[in-house]
């Protein structure tokens, strides 16, 4: 195991009545607040080096929402809303103190009811590849920007998400595509006191330009930042997503 992920450790919570599990590294530190990562579409392999780049400086937690990463740890129905209540949960129940809230992909979409719904539980909100734009809310520009996106995406990608997807099951992944294409986010930002950092690859179809943009400019305390690579791009990139959100705490 790299040294940086030596100190990642496995825990479960019960919570209202059911056990979460999530992945940690750090530990609590006095001036700053925890760091609580939402996965996309429930993969949580891509962001555990994001979650050790984060463990440096504050104790951070990537959740395992709706709960594809382990055989027992389904939590919640794999819909953005029910996982974003239960990421509400857990922030109150667990932590019990406003955090930085981090969402890639569906997992922004989930990020952001829970700082529009709950924003005493929120400090700030970063939102990394945010999807879904409205051309993208049908079956047929949502696969033109698989296609797009894929081009880019590295290769060692697949081994880090795949296991969870199956263990998901394909109908548990479209019906959680299928709650994020009927969400809309550009609405819920205008929701969300708190300040918002958004962040894209430039390389990203599923988070293009224009739709971040849009959304930055909605959100009452918005600003937005594009990085190399595509829609995964915390993937391998641990230390630099981590400083992203560095910067938001601050």
């Amino acid at each position: 195991m790299p040294d940086r992920l030596r100190h990642v450790s496995e825990r479960w919570h019960q919570v209202a009545g059911g056990q979460v599990r999530s992945l940690r590294a750090g530990r609590q530190h006095p001036d700053h607040p925890d760091v609580v990562l939402v996965p996309g579409l429930g993969a949580l392999g891509y962001l555990v080096d994001t979650l050790a780049g984060c463990g440096a400086w504050a104790r951070t937690h990537l959740l395992d929402v709706p709960g594809f990463g382990h055989r027992a740890a389904r939590t919640c129905p794999a819909e953005v809303g029910a996982v974003a209540d239960a990421v509400c949960r857990w922030v109150e129940e667990v932590v019990g103190a406003p955090v930085v809230l981090v969402g890639h992909s569906t997992g922004a979409q989930a990020a952001l009811h829970v700082a529009a719904a709950r924003p005493e539980l929120v400090r700030s909100l970063v939102l990394l590849g945010p999807t879904f734009p409205p051309e993208q809310r049908a079956a047929k520009g949502l696969l033109r920007a698989y296609v797009r996106n894929s081009r880019r995406e590295p290769a060692g990608l697949w081994p880090a998400t795949v296991p969870d997807y199956l263990r998901g099951g394909p109908g548990e992944i479209a019906r959680f595509i299928r709650s994020a294409q009927q969400d809309e986010p550009e609405r819920i930002i205008t929701e969300v006191g708190c300040p918002v950092l958004l962040a894209r690859g430039e390389h990203d179809a599923f988070a293009p330009q224009p739709w971040v943009d849009r959304l930055a400019d909605a959100a009452p305390d918005g600003r937005s930042r594009v990085v190399a690579g595509a829609h995964t791009f915390p993937f391998r990139r641990g230390g630099m997503t981590a400083q992203l959100i560095a910067g938001a705490a601050e």
